[in-house]
């Protein structure tokens, strides 16, 4: 479901990009709203 759902986005020229389940990944974020929440575990 996972492959096909990916597959359908990139159909319609959505940018999707997959990795290694558990691995570490460094994520860029750009906040434009009045509130930022950071959740943190």
């Amino acid at each position: 479901m996972y492959e096909y759902f990916c597959a359908a986005l990139r159909a319609e020229g959505v940018p999707v990009r997959t990795g290694v389940f558990g691995a570490r990944m460094s994520v860029e974020l750009a906040n434009d709203g009045p509130v930022t929440i950071v959740l943190d575990g």
